[in-house]
């Protein structure tokens, strides 16, 4: 029988670690994991993961974008197989400012494709209003937020968020490996057991320095999103950063409403080329439950032209589908009837 931790432990070896401390505040240096994949000359791109998991959500996304990137992902402290000191002070603008960090001083990157996921999601939209105001010194060519609450009043937190947010008690009774397991169940389509080897690493990561002692302190992200979310994206809205929106549609924690709303209140008429993509058959894991469809979705977002119209990006039932670009302004009814019929002609 395998061991229930290889895939964690294969994904610890490929990785090395680095030290670093915030500028401000009185935190203790901490040990930061990092991953890089790819041609070391080829164009940076950043995957940037959520609560409550690590780099190795991209443990199959990785491999496939590491044959055009250079991809680099970090765990932030208190995820995966970083330092997780008790009472340290995380926070999602110490892990906008390491992820900075990260890419300027250990990377080296001028510039940056970042996809985020979930929390990263908030830590990604952080950076990219640094890199608006100047203040981050690695610039983003691209954006993609995927299946995260960017607007908590949409979502539907579970009843262990809830708990582990407000009663840190319950992480008494709580271990790596019911954790997982019950992640397994809720977040992932189809459903996976405690035997599945994402579920089995996940159980590994939540056990290294005893991750579960530390979720009270690291699910606060949930407070500090609910005052500055709206802030966040209204600042995205008013730059020309390309930015794309991919969700899987089974997602009922972050449930497609959040996409929708975001898309259509601060993305649909932002400067730009942006656009919003759904993926079916896939929960919040989006790019555990189905990573080919994750890439293309990635690739056809930073690579098809500027006149890529909606649709399926291919013929399988289950392809992905690019819903929506955005536009200065909607246009009138006979402006729209002649697109159509000019595109019907294209495609007679």
């Amino acid at each position: 029988m395998a061991d229930p931790a290889s895939r964690a432990q294969a994904w610890l070896a490929r990785g090395s670690h680095f030290e670093w401390s915030p500028a401000r505040g009185d935190a203790a240096p901490v040990e930061v994991f990092h991953v890089e994949l790819g041609d070391p000359d080829a164009p940076v791109l950043s995957l940037v993961h959520g609560f409550p998991t690590c780099s190795i959500d991209w443990f199959e996304v990785a491999e496939q974008l590491g044959a055009r990137f250079r991809v680099c992902l970090i765990d932030f402290p208190g995820y995966g197989f970083s330092g997780k000191p008790r009472g340290w002070g995380y926070s999602l603008p110490r892990d906008a400012e390491l992820l900075d960090h990260y890419l300027a001083e250990v990377v080296g990157a001028e510039s940056v494709v970042m996809v985020a996921h979930d929390r990263g999601d908030s830590v990604a939209l952080i950076h990219a209003a640094d890199a608006s105001a100047g203040s981050a010194r690695t610039a983003l060519e691209h954006l993609v937020l995927s299946n995260g609450n960017m607007f908590l009043a949409l979502s539907n937190l579970t009843d262990a968020q809830r708990l582990i947010l407000h009663d840190p008690e319950v992480l008494e009774q709580l271990t790596p490996e019911l954790f997982a397991a019950g992640m397994g169940a809720v977040t992932f389509t189809p459903p996976r057991g405690p035997g599945d080897p994402e579920v089995q690493a996940l159980a590994a990561t939540f056990a290294h320095e005893d991750g579960i002692a530390v979720l009270h302190e690291t699910i606060q992200y949930l407070v500090e999103r609910s005052v500055d979310e709206v802030g966040w994206l209204r600042t995205l809205a008013a730059t020309e950063l390309p930015t794309t929106v991919v969700w899987g549609v089974y997602d009922t924690v972050s449930p497609i409403r959040v996409a929708t709303y975001v898309w259509h209140e601060h993305l649909m008429y932002k400067p730009g080329r942006n656009a919003l993509y759904l993926v079916p058959g896939a929960n919040h894991y989006v790019q555990n439950d189905r990573p080919d469809a994750f890439v293309q979705v990635v690739l056809h977002a930073l690579y098809s032209g500027e006149d890529a119209v909606p649709g399926a990006l291919g013929d399988a039932p289950d392809a992905p589908v690019l819903v929506d670009r955005s536009r200065s302004e909607l246009p009138s009814a006979p402006e729209l009837i002649a697109q159509r019929a000019a595109i019907g002609d294209q495609r007679a």
